[in-house]
């Protein structure tokens, strides 16, 4: 079936775009034949808007008889021609749904958003006839009882108890009354969600901090001026300057602009999206998404939507969740407070008589930063030539795999600005495809994401190899500066990188349990164990060199680097955990109601004794991980799996060597190749030989007493 939750989750994760809709079948339409282009990637330069609707709905019609024959089948239904059956089916629907949604996110316009808004019904309606189909669920239910008898293989095992948990968890034991309730529930979820995220996009796209007065700009690094000249002239206002609420506009400005006023008005337009009672406003959109997935898991038999969603993953349910949560915000909270006294601190100390307020912490932590370990982020920046992380990056993940890494200029990519890559062994077999997407535009979404165009399985006995695709928003070049990286930034390649090699490395069978596949507390720990690298004194001398001399960071900046890594770690965990809290407190709500979201939200952060000083991460009304991704009741995932990572990574040092190749070995062979063939845990306990605790976590932010 290759997942058509995925579909679902896609709908939800991804949205605006660009297209023509055309409902006539086109020969031409390049999602119907083999694609004749190298490696079989996507045609992106043959695809044209109109074709997704048609391919689409030629999708749909092609998987229902697939569907029927698996059904209509005579034969006594067994793994082949049932789960097998399943998961090999929907090709054509699984092909033009993964292009589709990831140029979605990419490179939206209002055409394209236009085909979600009626694609999303189109599928949510076709997952239901699937799931909700009682002789297919009759026919895995048969295989499911007979389990024991089947000799099946480990992957086989798991592929069929989670197509027959899909099935049930899909509403397969519902009566038909029921059934019409949740398809009704599941077809306005997606289009909800769909909403939140255009909303989202629309918000972040529609303000700019126009600045005419070149004292406004007092405090910001010149490559930052560069940078925000360089957006003016995009906008049309040349001789200007222009800061967006996209990440590496904002935060430079928040960081280093002396403009105290300015630095409110950038801070609360990025604080406020989708909330300001206008046609974007999503207070009605987060309510009513709230209710209905809380009235679809009391149909289905929960208490709860997290109580639905955290049965399948390692936390198992909401009470380990907040255990988890608690135990680190207890240990990150004081730490926190202690760090706003030093802040308003500086401030009394420079003559300031007002309050630290959350738009002057990034200023003063900056501030305190040089004061402390004398070291200023824009030190950092020019040895951090995105070039030369990419190559960095490679570097280490040779030393670890022996993998390689060949540009191609000749295949097809998603975006002109995005770059492609063969990946192979070292004995120079093929691997996959990579693309690397670098830079914000108007048409792509915030943030930093790995994908897939194609997911690796094995069909007929020959190996699907993966296509994957990373895709990032760092500060671009500007001016005759190439685009140089924070930190921050750096840490976010290798960390998507991560997830990459968990879809790159992926060894399975069946598409169903390959690559990323996984819980969503288990996915985080590919993508986080990287972020230890990039950090890694003895690696960053192997890839920070200066953009202009070549010359390598000098010992000394990375010193600083390293003991100025516990610096303002209370800052970034609570506000981290207090999103956490947000999604976990609005998804154990036991009954559908009209809220009132900023009222909730503040509710929720009083409760856990959140500091004036900090907002959470996501606000409710522009949290698209939880409202228009995948990540309901999982936002907690990264501190979980940063546990997993944290230890996970002492494996590494325990043997001295960072670039232990038996220890990498080990955790390809374990972790990134086995996808979810074996419960998480039982390939942890594997790799490390036992469960993880929290102290290596703690440890690492620097919140142990």
């Amino acid at each position: 079936m290759k997942k058509l939750i995925v579909f679902l989750l896609a709908i939800i994760w991804l949205t605006s775009c660009n297209t023509n809709n055309n409902n006539q079948m086109d020969e031409k339409n390049p999602f119907y034949s083999v694609y004749q282009t190298p490696f079989q990637v996507p045609p992106f330069d043959q695809i044209k808007q109109e074709h997704y609707l048609p391919a689409f709905k030629e999708g749909i019609a092609q998987h229902e008889k697939e569907i029927e024959a698996i059904v209509s089948d005579s034969k006594e239904p067994d793994f082949e021609n049932t789960i097998l059956a399943l998961d090999e089916s929907g090709e054509l629907l699984t092909k033009v749904s993964s292009v589709f949604y990831n140029q979605m996110s990419v490179n939206t316009n209002p055409e394209m958003q236009k085909i979600a808004r009626e694609v999303s019904p189109l599928v949510s309606a076709h997952s239901d006839n699937i799931l909700l189909n009682a002789e297919l669920f009759k026919r895995i239910k048969s295989v499911n009882d007979r389990k024991e008898e089947l000799n099946l293989n480990t992957e086989q095992e798991r592929l069929l108890d989670k197509t027959y948990k899909d099935f049930v968890r899909g509403g397969a034991n519902l009566s038909d009354d029921e059934k019409d309730k949740l398809r009704k529930i599941n077809e306005k979820l997606s289009l909800l969600s769909l909403k939140f995220g255009e909303n989202v996009l629309s918000e972040t796209n529609k303000f700019n901090l126009v600045i005419d007065k070149k004292e406004d700009l007092k405090g910001l690094p010149s490559s930052v001026i560069a940078m925000a000249a360089e957006t003016a002239k995009n906008t049309g206002d040349d001789g200007k300057w222009v800061f967006t609420i996209q990440k590496p506009s904002m935060i430079p400005f928040l960081q280093y602009a002396d403009n105290r006023a300015l630095r409110e008005k950038i801070f609360k337009a990025y604080i406020n999206k989708g909330d300001h009672n206008d046609e974007l406003d999503n207070k009605k959109n987060v309510s009513d998404i709230v209710s209905l997935r809380v009235e679809k898991a009391n149909l289905m038999g929960y208490k709860t939507h997290a109580d639905f969603i955290l049965e399948e993953n390692m936390a198992k349910n909401p009470q380990n969740v907040y255990d988890l949560l608690n135990k680190v915000m207890n240990a990150a909270l004081p730490v926190a407070k202690k760090e706003a006294a030093d802040l308003q601190k500086m401030i009394k100390n420079e003559g300031g008589d007002f309050k630290l307020m959350p738009w002057d912490w990034w200023y003063y932590a900056e501030k305190l930063r040089k004061q402390k370990y004398d070291l200023d982020e824009a030190e950092l920046r020019p040895y951090f030539e995105i070039g030369n992380v990419r190559k960095g990056l490679f570097s280490v993940v040779n030393k670890l795999y022996g993998l390689q890494f060949v540009a191609l200029d000749n295949i097809p990519i998603p975006h002109p600005d995005a770059m492609a890559f063969e990946v192979k062994e070292s004995d120079g077999s093929h691997v996959g495809i990579l693309y690397m997407d670098f830079y914000p535009r108007e048409s792509k979404r915030g943030g930093a994401w790995m994908n897939n165009y194609r997911e690796q399985y094995v069909k007929d006995g020959q190996k699907v190899y993966p296509v994957i695709t990373t895709v990032f928003n760092f500060t671009k070049p500007s001016g005759d500066e190439p685009a140089l990286l924070s930190f921050e930034e750096v840490s976010t390649m290798y960390h998507e990188f991560g997830h990459a090699l968990h879809g790159l490395l992926s060894n399975c069978t069946y598409a169903g349990v390959s690559g990323t596949n996984v819980s969503r507390d288990f996915v985080e720990l590919p993508s986080q164990i990287m972020e230890n690298w990039a950090s890694a004194p003895e690696n960053i001398k192997l890839y920070a060199k200066h953009y202009k001399t070549g010359e390598t960071i000098p010992d000394e900046l990375i010193k600083k680097l390293v003991n100025s890594s516990h610096f303002n770690q209370g800052f970034v965990t609570v506000e981290y955990l207090s999103a956490s809290f947000l999604d976990m407190d609005w998804h154990t709500v036991k009954k559908p109601q009209e809220f009132d979201v900023n009222g909730f939200e503040k509710k929720s952060m009083d409760n856990i004794g959140l500091i004036p000083e900090i907002v959470v991460r996501y606000r409710s009304t522009y949290f698209n991980h939880i409202f228009s991704g995948g990540y309901s009741a999982g936002y907690y995932g990264y501190i979980w799996a940063e546990v997993l990572d944290a230890d996970a990574f002492e494996a590494f040092k325990e043997t001295g060597d960072i670039f232990d190749k038996k220890t990498a070995t080990a955790f390809r062979k374990n972790i990134l190749e086995k996808g979810d063939t074996e419960d998480p845990m039982v390939l942890y306990v594997n790799f490390r030989g036992s469960e993880p605790g929290t102290e290596p976590l703690l440890r690492r932010r620097g919140l142990l007493r």
